[in-house]
């Protein structure tokens, strides 16, 4: 199968950066190693172009007229193969050549339908009619009442329930992007394809094979602990110990005489929580996927308490941790040799080898939602995140933003990566 057509270029003005988009779009679609009508486009933006968003849109679906819908939202940062625009005017395109009824676009006008048979149309993006999802790629808006609970929703309207994508992160407006199949999706009405709140995204069949990873960016620098009183989103006690002193003892500091070096301490540190009966999976001193980092928030003086940006229940467990710019690379390099192990499966017992080598599964393309709290320097020099991702899986094409959270499973995280990689057959192990 041919390589998904992608392109990306930064520029003060969005209609240079676009055209230079387009020069590369159409430089590969002529070549035949890339596909040369591909009916997907996924748009990824920073927030330098926001506010020119509908122009933008209506520039690229003018003159792309074979690419018929297109998804995508806004960020502090894109990404792109082996580059990052951050902080900058820039965007970053991918063109997927998928069949058309193996994909839907959905947006919170026109959402994605439960099961098989719901809809109207039977064709392109214009309906649900006969269409399983499988797994689905997401944008939302952070601001959007029970975000946890829509992510949900829509996870249970998949066969997997398995998510990949991101919230928007943006200075100005938090735009979408959800353009269907005749130009607008139903119920879309006279919207222009471009939206703010809400969720939206792309839902894809089974017959789109494709293999996700999330990457944890923080480190645990205490034990796992179990809470054993807790109210709303505050944690008060840890283990059956006051949690305010176990957060304390864990950063050996003390709120007596200035309490200043203490609370930069507590600035530094965040919480990762696991569910009540969930079995964490991570290696000894590293955080596995099951683990969601939220920030801390206050300190409860009277109640001995720590309050998160989530709500907290008893027996959750909840470790204390640290953004580590080490954790995070070796945590990167760790999932992209599992996608690469994955592309070379071992063979089956009677297969035939050609050559007696196990065929190399092809990455057609890849989307890659990387917190905005890891971009830029954080890896230690500008665009080093994709360097890894690059040299670990080569020169495949690339898309993605740098996100307000990020959504896999049918979780949302902070500072973390969400790898998804487009293959061009089927992998048994997809998780």
């Amino acid at each position: 199968m041919p390589l998904f057509p992608h392109g990306h270029a930064t520029h003060p003005q969005w209609r240079m950066a676009a055209a230079l988009v387009l020069a590369q779009l159409r430089a590969q679609m002529a070549q035949p190693q890339y596909a040369s009508a591909p009916r997907l486009g996924l748009l990824y933006i920073t927030d330098h172009y926001a506010a020119e968003a509908s122009e933008l849109l209506a520039f690229l679906v003018g003159e792309l007229p074979e690419v018929t819908d297109w998804s995508g939202t806004v960020g502090v940062g894109v990404a792109a193969n082996n580059a990052e625009y951050f902080d900058e005017p820039a965007l970053s395109v991918m063109l997927l050549d998928l069949p058309g009824d193996q994909y839907r676009v959905f947006s919170g006008v026109a959402p994605l339908a439960q099961g098989v048979g719901s809809g109207s149309s039977s064709s392109g993006s214009g309906g649900n009619a006969g269409f399983a999802a499988h797994t689905a790629l997401v944008h939302a808006d952070g601001a959007t009442p029970e975000l946890a609970e829509l992510i949900d929703e829509v996870a249970e309207r998949t066969a997997t329930g398995y998510l990949f994508g991101g919230l928007a992160a943006s200075r100005a407006a938090s735009v979408q992007f959800a353009v269907g199949g005749a130009g607008r999706l139903p119920g879309q009405g006279a919207a222009d394809g471009v939206f703010d709140g809400g969720l939206s995204g792309v839902a894809f069949g089974a017959g789109v094979p494709l293999l996700s990873r999330v990457t944890q960016g923080c480190q645990p620098i205490g034990p796992l602990m179990t809470v054993t009183a807790a109210h709303d989103n505050v944690a008060l006690q840890l283990d059956h110990r006051p949690a305010l002193d176990v957060l304390l003892d864990t950063l050996q500091v003390s709120l007596d005489g200035d309490p200043q070096p203490a609370l930069r301490s507590v600035r530094a540190t965040l919480a990762g929580l696991v569910d009540a009966g969930t079995q964490p999976q991570g290696r000894t001193g590293h955080f596995g996927t099951e683990v969601r980092v939220r920030h801390i928030v206050g300190l409860d003086a009277t109640r001995r308490g720590v309050a998160l940006a989530d709500r907290v229940e008893t027996g959750m467990r909840l470790a204390f941790c640290q953004r580590n710019v080490q954790a995070a690379r070796a945590d990167l390099m760790r999932i992209c040799a599992e996608i690469r192990e994955e592309l070379s499966p071992e063979p089956q017992e009677g297969e035939a080898l050609a050559g007696g080598v196990a065929p190399q599964r092809q990455i057609l393309g890849a989307v890659y939602v990387s917190c905005s709290g890891r971009g830029g320097p954080h890896f230690g020099a500008p665009s080093a995140e994709l360097q890894i991702v690059r040299h670990a899986l080569g020169d495949v094409p690339l898309v993605g933003f740098f996100a307000a959270g990020e959504i896999a499973h049918h979780r949302l995280y902070g500072y973390t990566g969400v790898l998804t990689v487009f293959l061009d057959e089927a992998i048994d192990s997809q998780r």
